[in-house]
Order: C-alpha cells, then structure tokens, then sequence
C-alpha cells in the first residue's frame, strides 16, 4: 500500500494530475512517513519556483459586518454578540500607509459581505489605494459579486481577487450554508474573475462537518480545473456562536498534508500559511512553509478591531499575527531557513516561467 501511494505522489509530482480514485486513496490512506515523503518532494518543488523567499501581504479586515448567515462564521448575520465595526476609508488608507513603511507591497483589504460597500464607494477606494501606492499589489476578499462589480473594482486598479470555494460538493455546501447560497454560484464567481482577468486565489476549509475524503478529492480536482494564482485552505475552527459550534475542528495533520499535495498540484501557485495554522498551533505558520507554503498574512488592521474580526474561536490576533511584529516573524522564518521578502510576489511572469520550467523536470 505504502508503495503504491507512494508511485501516485510521484506521479503527482511530474504530471500535476490525478484521478479522482487516486485521490481519494491519497487522502483516505495517508500515514506520517507519507506525509513526511509528500513534504520533501513539496519543499523542493517551491524551492525551485521561489527559492527561500516568504512573500507577506498585509492583511486589513476593514468591515465585519455581513449579509449572509454561513453556518460556521463568527461575522454571520445573526450572531448577535459580534461587535460590528466598519473601518472609514481613512483608517484604511492610514493602514495601507502604516505597512507601506513597514515594507508591505501588497494590500489585502477582506471583509464581510457588508452592503455599506457599494461599488461606488469600492471603486473610489480602490482608485485611491492605486493612486497613493502605485507600485503595490492590491488584493482584495468581500465575498460574491455581479459581474459587472468585479470588473469595475478591475477597472479601478484591483490587481487580485481571493474568493475560498469552501467546498466544490453542492450537497456538503448546502449543509455549511443558508439556502440562498450555492456551490454553483460561489465557483461561478470564480470563472468570472478569471474571465476578467484578475490573478484569483481560492480554498476550502480542511475538517469541516461532515467532510469525507471524497469532497477533499472533488476540491483538488476543481483546483486542477480552475488552476489559480493562489490556494488558501485552513482548518475549520468552531465559533461559540454558531450552529456548528459542537463539532471537532479540523487537525493540524491534515491540512499540512494538503497543503503538500496542493504544491505538487499546482507547482507555481502562491500557498499561504493560514492564521487558522498559527491558533491551532504555535509554530503552525512554520510547518506550513515547511509543507511547501510560501505566503503569510500578517495584520494590518487597527489594533483596537483585531480581536472583533472573529470568524472562529481564539483567532491570534496579538503578538506575530501584529504586523509591528515583522521582525518576530522574520526571526521564526530564518530559523527554519527562509527569508521574508518584500516585493510583491507576483506570479512568475512567462519569461522566468520559461527559464524556470526548462531546468524544472
């Protein structure tokens, strides 16, 4: 068995390809010395792309208010014992000025599906991030929109669009969402923004009720299909006050695991290491760059709304999650023997991409 699994690895490795069956088996019948075989190969995959370098975006979660009422979200509309913020477009901006002096060359703006964010006032935003940074990387996370508003916010200067599948079952979505939400609609979103020509970051949760190893196939099979700039996953994390509070939060284990097989999948992409690895684990964000991860997030947000931007339960929102804290974080990057860098982190432009690929076997 352990040798079999092993040939599918490797055949993941050369061909960015598998099988569904092949998949489900991979997931299903993984141990820790194929884990640990899934890491090596992974390491060295994202070291011939990347090298060492540990890009940072700097993330700002300028509204918790949202329409929607996800079944797992501590921001859901009918949790009433979130404390709802809104950041003015000054505090974002002051934000966006903050982390460009601490090196940040590229801004995260991520909220809740909040109405008071129309696409005028997004736009403008947008216009004026682009105005006063030219040389950064706009990204921004707020949920489903038409398609004539993701190609304004284009229009208007955004460079990436970061949008989580959750999961690619329509069935499994139903049972984590309210009705008025689809699988279909979220990964129609999806192959807009693709259409339009954002660079496009997506991701499930790792552990989410009723998960089975067959949904975490059908989510590697979409990302081969889709083929984005960028994959988030992370493991689900319960929220006190939420209909899913009682269930088991997803494992280190598996998610590190995941992360593996998705470098080998997608060999180029950008793969963060999640704050949800950081609070299910101390040294979390490290093993997941150790597990072929070349991204991580750290706050910019005010000090004062860290803590009422709580999707799950004991979200670390002090400390290294604090951007001011760059030089922890450097230090926790050097010691296992990467370099956080500065530059934007695009995708490998055709060029290097050639270069790159030509010596890449």
């Amino acid at each position: 068995m352990e040798k079999n699994l092993k040939a599918l690895v490797d055949k993941l490795e050369t061909r960015h390809t598998l099988l569904r069956d092949e998949w489900i088996s991979l997931i299903r019948w993984r141990t820790p010395l194929l884990s640990d075989y899934v890491f090596q190969k992974a390491r060295a995959v994202r070291q011939h792309f990347y090298g060492k370098d540990v890009y940072i975006r700097g993330l700002i979660e300028f509204t918790n208010y949202c329409k929607n009422d996800c079944y797992y979200c501590g921001i859901r509309r009918s949790n009433p014992k979130a404390h709802r913020y809104r950041l003015s477009k000054e505090q974002i901006l002051n934000c966006c000025t903050d982390g460009y002096e601490l090196g940040f060359r590229t801004f995260v703006l991520q909220g809740g599906e909040d109405g008071y964010f129309t696409d005028e006032r997004m736009v403008d935003l947008v216009k004026t991030i682009r105005q006063e940074f030219p040389d950064c990387a706009i990204t921004l996370s707020i949920g489903e929109r038409s398609y004539d508003s993701y190609k304004a916010l284009f229009e208007a200067g955004a460079d990436r669009y970061l949008l989580r599948h959750e999961t690619w079952d329509a069935e499994h979505y139903s049972r984590l969402h309210p009705p008025q939400l689809s699988a279909s609609d979220r990964q129609q979103c999806l192959w807009n923004l693709k259409e339009i020509g954002y660079q496009v970051g997506t991701g499930y949760m790792v552990g989410s009720p009723w998960q089975t190893p067959e949904n975490l196939a059908d989510d590697m099979l979409f990302l081969e299909k889709l083929n984005p700039q960028m994959v988030g996953i992370g493991p689900f994390i319960p929220h006190c006050n939420t209909p899913l509070k009682d269930h088991p939060a997803g494992t280190l284990e598996l998610t590190l695991y995941l992360l593996g097989l998705i470098r080998l999948l997608l060999p180029k992409v950008l793969l963060p290491a999640t704050t949800a690895l950081g609070t299910i684990d101390p040294r979390g964000r490290e093993l997941g760059i150790l597990a072929g991860a070349n991204v991580v997030m750290p706050n910019l947000s005010p000090v004062n709304v860290r803590k009422d931007y709580l999707l799950y339960d004991n979200k670390i929102c002090t400390g290294s999650e604090a951007a001011e804290c760059r030089e922890d974080l450097e230090n926790r990057m050097r010691a296992i023997g990467y370099q956080v860098v500065t530059h934007r982190g695009d995708s490998l432009n055709t060029n290097q991409e050639r270069e790159r690929n030509n010596r890449y076997v």
